[in-house]
């Protein structure tokens, strides 16, 4: 299937170096609209999130790759649009966290005499009228006419540097200032092109275990002198230096008076050592720079080229397009050309029949975009939920915030049983299924042991004995990273639906006493409902509830407040409707959450007046907030009380938030998170149960959608989804079919996907009575959930 696109695609020519050089670049501010037969990486602005805490990257990347070259400009994570001095390209990015991790081996461009060896002080001036970015390719011109021009592969960044005619050309490679704490570093000058370098750091939000990166850079050109420097002292000659934290680097010097101004360098990482470095350097090292550069952009393209859009403004366009490109931009490969990666036993080991894959931000992408490369990049998505059960067999348990070779800890609850629950739904563990329930089986019923760096689900005794993680705000760490504890409400929900999914796994694979056990423990989310307010609360040590009765200011929900975090039970929202009073009950709350009256009359200003309060404003609140994680699933909630005509306004409301501008994020990405989110509601297929194989429906912004598929996990090899006429005002689903039979229900399952070629909507301009019927809404997981519940309102 991508052999025969990427036949297309070169037949066409649309992908020559050439014509990457030639001003098929996306400039820093938004772009002239592009014919809708072109190139699709044209419509990507790598710019989207750069400011206003998005903390996407510009740099080049492949998809999935494990380099990220990009520029630094002083953001705890990279890069802020806001700012006018780079202080390196490093190699390692992770799209849209919210702390500082990566930026190893910031590389820099200079001329003179070196003299500072702190990237803030010798950091080079730019400007974005002199910066340009696209997939797999990022250029800035520097102080003193320095161009910069940076590209990559899989494993390796590729740089291309311009100079001024001088005799003093410098390349700075600084081991020593990453955006982790840096535990230690060795830099050492192999020869008259060669530059090595092991970086140790630790940390992400909190402290962790530490991790090495190993980097080979090799020049295209033989260097005149070079030298390193440490602290504060430069010395010239000098071969290599070590360092127990602090400034360490490298400097090379060329030669740049005769008509070749131009020095290139490749840089190889490795996570492994420096052999698995080199051999990386060897594999795919030894191209020119515009040859990098078209490989790049013609794997972005194949990429980009499963998903073909009709209809839609060119802005809304550039939007889907960004946003389908960061979704690929994560999990990173982790291992070597020849298999090896570090397990998290920190022992080396041999990926066969698959990839490695590190780099999980489970408790974000849980929601949205493992489901997404699921359906599109079922291959890579196999190999990334391969990857995590390794992640157990090598280190004793599974992930929950992986970075590298480490876990982090950050984030709480159970975020990797709907990740591999998801990917056995999606049929993607063929010959893994009873090791993965295996260790899902081990996480859920237990805790790591006490020298595990995990935490796991670090409540769980009381959740199994009580029915609930009690909120316990101080309670001193055992280990780094966020506690279950701090966050027993939010725990609580997370625990109870992912024992669900897991119930289902377990029903499935015929561990039917297991499946009874996980569904019971999925009602859990009852034990923390107060009746007296309506709302989830907190419950302390002794099981009182606890914090203020007020749900826009209550205690122990992670990012979030008791308002937001009402709507996650996806598992059994007929008995959440039923705890809140029913269907008219439950409506009239969805509405006050969403500000639904006001949304009506303005949508873009309610997204932006009254949901949106800034990027890290979690709390005190009663209003849907989509910049975080916690309700993404909440404006789908509609379907299940037979009002879906309310998902479509609200999620059209909130699409309002992603544009085409540096500020066009919708807080953290965190890994292609939001822009999964945006990508499925822009189509109108959206996970409304994370961990299962139902996909809730509403209107899609674009006339027409034509999804490629791998024939391997879907047969038919293709979906259209269609809306001819969908606008602003023309929203409202009036009918659906697939395959040109009515479709009554507000969902399909992965299963439908695989033998529906087309999902037809006809839409008008107001609201209609399709998806309201009885049976329509996305069905509770196991019947049992709602047993003894009120009767629902007709």
């Amino acid at each position: 299937m991508r052999w025969t696109r990427r036949l297309r695609l070169r037949t066409a020519g649309a992908l020559t170096a050439t014509a990457v050089l030639a001003g098929v670049l996306t400039a820093a501010s938004p772009q002239t609209p592009t014919p809708q037969d072109g190139p699709l990486t044209d419509l990507v602005n790598p710019f989207i999130g750069t400011e206003n805490e998005g903390n996407t990257y510009p740099g080049a990347a492949v998809p999935f790759g494990m380099v990220q070259l990009s520029p630094d400009t002083g953001h705890n994570t990279g890069y802020d649009y806001s700012q006018d001095h780079i202080r390196g390209f490093s190699s390692v990015h992770l799209s849209g966290v919210g702390c500082g991790l990566g930026g190893d081996l910031p590389v820099l461009p200079t001329t003179g005499d070196v003299t500072e060896t702190d990237n803030a002080k010798y950091a080079a001036h730019f400007s974005h009228e002199d910066e340009k970015a696209s997939p797999g390719y990022y250029r800035a011109g520097l102080d003193g006419g320095i161009g910069a021009e940076l590209s990559a592969t899989q494993r390796t960044g590729v740089q291309r540097y311009t100079f001024p005619a001088t005799k003093k050309a410098n390349v700075l490679l600084n081991a020593g200032q990453s955006l982790h704490k840096t535990v230690s570093t060795k830099v050492e000058v192999l020869d008259d092109r060669t530059v090595r370098t092991a970086i140790t750091g630790r940390g992400f939000c909190q402290d962790t275990r530490p991790y090495t990166v190993y980097t080979v850079t090799r020049f295209d050109r033989p260097f005149t002198t070079s030298g390193t420097w440490k602290g504060d002292e430069v010395s010239e000659g000098s071969k290599q230096s070590s360092a127990k934290g602090g400034r360490n680097g490298a400097f090379v010097r060329f030669d740049t008076t005769g008509d070749d101004r131009t020095v290139e360098a490749t840089t190889a990482l490795s996570y492994v050592d420096a052999k698995g470095a080199e051999r990386n350097l060897r594999a795919e090292g030894g191209r020119s720079f515009d040859q990098v550069t078209g490989a790049a952009r013609a794997a972005w393209e194949d990429r980009l080229d499963d998903v073909r859009t009709r209809g839609g403004s060119d802005t809304l366009r550039r939007t889907f397009y960004s946003s389908l490109y960061r979704s690929f931009l994560a999990p990173n490969i982790g291992s070597d050309v020849d298999g090896r990666y570090t397990g998290w036993d920190q022992r080396v080991h041999r990926a066969k029949d698959f990839t490695y894959y590190q780099n999980y931000s489970l408790w974000d992408t849980y929601r949205t975009q493992n489901q997404l490369l699921s359906l599109l990049a079922p291959r890579e998505a196999r190999d990334m939920a391969v990857s995590a059960l390794h992640v157990d067999e090598d280190g004793g348990w599974l992930p929950k915030w992986g970075y590298g070779t480490v876990e982090t800890n950050i984030m709480t609850g159970d975020p990797i049983t709907p990740f591999l629950t998801n990917a056995y739904q999606q049929g993607l563990l063929k010959g893994y299924e009873e090791r993965t329930y295996r260790a899902l089986k081990k996480n859920a019923d237990g805790v790591p042991p006490a020298d595990s760096p995990a935490l796991g689900r670090e409540a769980n005794k009381e959740y199994i004995d009580r029915g609930f993680a009690p909120y316990i705000k101080g309670r001193p760490h055992t280990k780094p990273g966020d506690s279950d504890y701090e966050h027993g409400a939010s725990a609580t929900l997370e625990y109870a639906l992912s024992d669900a999914m897991l119930g289902e796994m377990a029903s499935e694979l015929g561990h039917e006493a297991d499946a009874k056990r996980y569904a019971e423990r999925a009602r859990n989310y009852r034990k923390i409902f107060d009746g007296s307010t309506g709302f989830f609360r907190a419950r302390d040590a002794a099981g009182d509830f606890t914090g203020p009765s007020d749900p826009a200011k209550s205690e122990g929900f992670h990012e979030g407040t008791s308002w937001q975090y009402q709507w996650l039970v996806p598992q059994d929202l007929p008995g959440l409707v039923g705890l809140i009073g029913g269907e008219s009950a439950a409506n009239k709350r969805l509405d006050s959450f969403f500000a639904y009256d006001e949304l009506l009359k303005d949508p873009e200003k309610t997204a932006r007046e009254v949901w949106v309060n800034g990027p890290y404003d979690y709390y005190n609140a009663d209003k849907y907030n989509p910049q975080n994680e916690p309700d993404l699933i909440a404006p789908y909630t509609y379907l299940s009380t037979r009002q879906p005509w309310k998902t479509t306004d609200v999620v059209h409301a909130a699409l309002t938030l992603f544009t085409d501008t540096p500020t066009g994020m919708t807080g953290n990405d965190d890994l292609g998170t939001m822009s999964a989110w945006n990508v499925l509601s822009s189509i109108g297929i959206f996970p409304v149960q994370p961990g299962t194989d139902t996909w809730g429906l509403s209107t899609p912004v674009f006339d027409r959608v034509d999804i490629t598929l791998d024939r391997r996990y879907y047969p038919k090899g293709r979906l259209t989804v269609e809306a001819p006429g969908t606008s602003k005002t023309d929203r409202y689903i009036q009918s659906a079919c697939t395959d040109g039979h009515a479709l009554e229900r507000t969902y399909l399952t992965t299963d439908a996907l695989r033998h529906v070629g087309k999902l037809s909507f006809e839409v008008g301009d107001s609201p209609s009575s399709w998806g309201t019927s009885e049976h329509a809404a996305p069905p509770p997981l196991n019947s049992r959930s709602s047993a003894g519940e009120p009767e629902r309102e007709r």
